[in-house]
C-alpha cells in the first residue's frame, strides 16, 4: 500500500494482534478510556483478524499507528458499509501525515472490497481528527452543508 512519511502501510494478520493490542491499549490509556489490557486485547484481536471480522492497516515497522475498520452488508445498496472503529498514531509521530495515509488506505481498501459508504465517529473536542476527516470530505450534516447535524448515540448493554 501507499508509503507514508517514514513508513509503509500494510494489512495486519492475526500474527500482528499483539502489536495492534499494544497500540490500542496505549490509545485508550492516553484518552483515559477503559482497556482490558494488552493480553485480553491481543487474544480478541487475534480472533477477529483470523476470522476477517475486522480489517486492520498498520503504518511502519514497528507499527507507528493503525486503522481498524469493519465491513458489513448495506441495507440501502448492494455495496458494503464501512465503519472506521479506530484510527491511532503514536503521539510523537502525529502531524507527519501518517493518520491521513492510514485513513486514505482504509478508504481505498473499503472501495476495493465493494463498499460504497464509509462512516466514523469522533469526539466533538478532537479538533485534529475532525480536521483530518473534513479534509477528506466527511460530513456530519444530513444531506447538505446547511442541513441538521448528525448525532451519534450509544448504550452499553
Amino acid at each position: 500500500m501507499a508509503a507514508t512519511p517514514g513508513s509503509e502501510i500494510r494489512r495486519a494478520s492475526a500474527e500482528d494482534a499483539g502489536a495492534v493490542a499494544r497500540l490500542l491499549h496505549d490509545f485508550n490509556t492516553e484518552y483515559e478510556d477503559y482497556t482490558p489490557g494488552v493480553p485480553a486485547l491481543a487474544e480478541r484481536l487475534g480472533e477477529l483478524l483470523a476470522s476477517e471480522a475486522v480489517e486492520v492497516l498498520l503504518a511502519g515497522d514497528p507499527p507507528l499507528g493503525f486503522a481498524l475498520f469493519r465491513l458489513r452488508p448495506s441495507l440501502w445498496s448492494k455495496g458494503a458499509d464501512t465503519y472506521l472503529e479506530e484510527l491511532y498514531v503514536i503521539p510523537e509521530r502525529r502531524g507527519q501525515g501518517i493518520g491521513g495515509a492510514l485513513l486514505d488506505a482504509a478508504i481505498e481498501a473499503a472501495r476495493q472490497a465493494g463498499a460504497d459508504h464509509f462512516e466514523l465517529t469522533t469526539g466533538e473536542d478532537d479538533t485534529a481528527a475532525r480536521k483530518l476527516y473534513e479534509s477528506r470530505s466527511f460530513t456530519n450534516r444530513e444531506g447538505a452543508p446547511d442541513a441538521p447535524r448528525m448525532l451519534y448515540y450509544e448504550l452499553d448493554l
